[in-house]
């Protein structure tokens, strides 16, 4: 994305951390400028209280919605049908959907299919369905967002076969005839594909990743940046 996209910032007051705002605007800062910020929820319910003490803060404006009827929620969809009308209305780039609830799966999608880069943030219970949909998603559980030494990859990495049959068919995609690839043009079609942020798996650095697992090699050219190969195409070009 090019810098100073607009973007609009929707949040779901009832199933997100308000804790977590700072976070959440200073990683969409990478992105662009968040014109438009708005909080739906019932703001007389003491449950999202968190959220009411920091709109002002933070410059958000709360969206008011009771809740017609008892054990269902109007929030959700008083949320779709605003976001659908500033999509049409308003000149904005990306979207930004800050909830760990799958009902705005439809929305994400409808977002991606008039050209917007989507972002999500949630906590770990979001349902995968939603975090897939987004063009990037970042869980809000545990913060992997400063600098951290690489470590050796916690057994859940490498037996995660989707990820690593990710990130292979992003090298395949794109190594010469040695078997490497380019970490920025593996970054680029990993994105193309899934909403994955290595981040979410304790990395600051797609690099890290890379380096933290043993399945894969590594290494610096000069002048041309980070490559990586699959250590099972090492036998095959020698």
């Amino acid at each position: 994305m090019k810098e100073k996209e607009k973007i609009a910032l929707f949040i779901d007051a009832d199933n997100a951390p308000a804790a977590k705002i700072g976070i959440i605007l200073s990683e969409l800062a990478h992105y662009g400028v968040v014109n438009i910020r708005k909080a739906y929820g019932n703001w007389k319910s003491p449950n999202i209280k968190s959220w009411e003490d920091v709109l002002h803060e933070f410059a958000i404006q709360p969206i008011q919605q009771f809740d017609l009827t008892k054990g269902k929620n109007a929030t959700d969809i008083a949320l779709v049908i605003d976001a659908m009308d500033i999509l049409y209305t308003k000149n904005i780039d990306a979207v930004c959907l800050v909830s760990s609830d799958c009902d705005f799966t439809p929305l994400v999608t409808r977002a991606l299919a008039d050209g917007k880069f989507v972002i999500g943030f949630g906590e770990r219970k979001a349902p995968l369905a939603f975090v897939n949909s987004c063009s990037k998603f970042l869980y809000l559980d545990d913060e992997q967002y400063d600098e951290k030494p690489v470590q050796p990859p916690k057994p859940s990495i490498k037996s995660d076969s989707k990820l690593m049959n990710l990130l292979r068919q992003a090298i395949e995609a794109s190594e010469d005839d040695d078997g490497w690839a380019n970490l920025g043009t593996i970054g680029k079609h990993i994105s193309n594909y899934a909403s994955f942020d290595q981040r979410n798996y304790g990395f600051k650095k797609l690099s890290d990743l890379f380096t933290a697992i043993d399945l894969f090699e590594v290494k610096q050219k000069n002048g041309s940046g980070t490559w990586v190969r699959d250590k099972r195409k090492v036998k095959t070009v020698k």
